[in-house]
């Protein structure tokens, strides 16, 4: 029998904020902005700011309408990095195969570390306690057979929570909870079942595996699996990295085409400088702009080869932005993805001088400033809106 066990951090910027300025404590903090901020956006909040409907990803205003004797700050990514290393640290105290989710979750394969412990609640208290004792700040814990059960668990009894979910347990638990609970249901899925009266998880299991498949395609097995408790996701040691992205959210909304070329040739550079770094090549170069009205648009070119100079990179990115309708933009981003460690070349592409030229100026850089050497097409002094 496997024993995954899930921790996740609650409510982690908001506890960090708290952990550094006590007078915090039971009040409605939300981290994402101060109170005038225009574009911002809840990035996470106090457990006592939830109490208000405020959630992630709410614009700061709503926020404010909602509670406006909430505290309202910036955030500290630095920080929040920092308190996640030391985090992410302990895991291997506890099992050798760790699969690290996000700044503030991961998965453990406690699968023959049993023994160590009382029990399984035991486990999951010692693992608790060892985070407090490091850093200060509560985990939740979940753990069941397999990913899916055990990140449900996590969140169960939140903040602070222990939940095991046992096999014995999983149709008395499943059967009753809507099907937002089911890993990859979002709101437009949600809708489509709904279209079927499909409403929880009880009323998922009464359709067939064949059923699901006719209408929702591969997501049709995932549906019937997950709804019966079943996941076979083994817990992934060594992540690879499926896509590299750089993107800026803008203070104001800018038409300027040489303000937008010079931050498109800007994040160029970091891209590819990640991507020689992990010695990785991208065969996919993608962009993506959100105008005043908030519409997001992405488009991506895939090559025929594999690149990683700042040249070639900007290069196409820069076509698939000049294609788009001109329209004041907002945020402006690149992306790598279709990512090998191995390079195709184009027998009608310089990739292989100006990919050294890339490897000089990372080396310059380096040494020197991460900015010591840069293209002419990052610099600007205009920036009309």
């Amino acid at each position: 029998m496997t024993t995954i066990l899930h921790v996740d951090m609650d409510a982690f910027y908001a506890a960090v904020e708290i952990l550094d300025h006590p007078e915090y404590q039971g009040k409605p903090l939300i981290i994402g902005g101060p109170k005038d901020a225009v574009r911002g956006v809840v990035a996470t909040c106090s457990y006592e700011a939830r109490k208000y409907g405020i959630h992630s990803a709410m614009a700061i205003r709503k926020a404010v309408s909602l509670c406006p004797h909430g505290i309202f700050i910036a955030g500290r990514m630095e920080r929040y990095q920092t308190v996640s290393a030391q985090i992410h640290s302990i895991f291997p105290e506890f099992s050798p195969a760790v699969e690290p989710l996000s700044i503030d979750e991961a998965f453990l394969d406690m699968t023959g570390c049993e023994h160590f412990y009382d029990n399984l609640s035991h486990m999951g208290q010692c693992l608790k306690q060892r985070i407090k004792a490091h850093t200060g700040l509560t985990a939740s814990v979940g753990i069941a057979p397999n990913k899916f059960l055990a990140k449900l668990a996590s969140d169960w009894q939140k903040p602070d929570g222990l939940m095991i979910i046992r096999t014995q347990d999983i149709d008395k638990l499943l059967v009753p909870l809507s099907v937002s609970k089911i890993w990859g249901v979002g709101k437009k899925t949600q809708q489509e079942l709904r279209k079927y009266k499909i409403y929880t998880i009880g009323d998922l299991r009464k359709f067939s595996r064949e059923w699901l498949k006719a209408r929702f395609g591969s997501l049709g097995n995932q549906l019937y699996d997950l709804a019966r408790g079943n996941d076979g996701r083994i817990v992934e040691t060594h992540n690879a990295v499926k896509s590299i992205s750089q993107e800026s959210t803008f203070p104001l909304d800018y038409t300027d085409q040489q303000f937008l070329k010079s931050s498109l040739a800007q994040m160029t550079e970091k891209v590819g400088y990640r991507l020689r770094k992990q010695k990785l090549y991208a065969k996919t170069i993608s962009i993506k702009v959100r105008y005043t009205d908030f519409t997001t648009i992405t488009r991506s070119h895939t090559l025929d080869y594999a690149i990683c100079d700042d040249d070639a990179i900007f290069r196409v990115g820069w076509l698939l932005f000049q294609k788009l309708q001109p329209a004041p933009v907002r945020l402006l981003g690149i992306g790598a993805s279709n990512l090998s460690a191995n390079q195709q070349l184009s027998l009608f592409d310089n990739t292989i001088e100006t990919g050294d030229l890339a490897r000089l100026m990372d080396s310059i850089n380096d040494k020197f400033a991460k900015t010591a050497l840069t293209r002419g097409r990052t610099l600007t002094t205009k920036k009309d809106c």
